[in-house]
């Protein structure tokens, strides 16, 4: 089972674990219905290395990003289920729009992100190549995704 931590546990826990040669694997996302899309792209992220932190977008900015009637799982019960998942060692919450400030602490060796990104429109990316990491860009699984199953129970 993953922990979840703060960014200041999460730094020493990254540290240590570099110093002890593992391989650390960030993503970040809303993750707010955990759905079957969710999971293959958690476990094919976890693949790439021998840690996988997750960084997980506060209640607040998931409501900057998605609009209003978003999040529907608040953080805390989002942030418990993602570390539930054996695939997911770390979870930290972050409450920016994007992770970079995060990852600029983290640095991890490999960031993750859906198949709607390239190098070119992710934000995180530029923190990431900066310092030695490289990016991996997971295709999506289709018609899995939280806002088709919102649509499809309105229906």
């Amino acid at each position: 089972m993953g922990k979840i931590v703060n960014i200041n546990e999460l730094q020493k826990e990254v540290e240590k674990l570099k110093n002890s040669g593992k391989k650390i694997v960030s993503t970040n996302g809303c993750f707010d219905i955990l759905h079957v899309g969710h999971i293959r792209y958690l476990q094919k992220s976890a693949s790439f290395g021998d840690i996988l932190i997750v960084c997980l977008n506060s209640d607040r900015s998931v409501k900057a990003l998605k609009g209003d009637s978003r999040p529907l799982n608040n953080q805390n019960d989002r942030a418990e289920i993602l570390a539930a998942l054996n695939c997911v060692d770390y979870v930290v919450v972050f409450d920016e729009d994007t992770p970079v400030n995060y990852l600029a602490k983290i640095k991890p060796d490999i960031h993750t992100k859906g198949g709607d990104y390239d190098i070119n429109t992710l934000p995180e990316a530029k923190v990431v190549l900066e310092n030695g990491g490289r990016l991996e860009f997971i295709k999506f699984v289709e018609g899995k995704s939280t806002t088709s199953i919102i649509e499809k129970m309105k229906s």
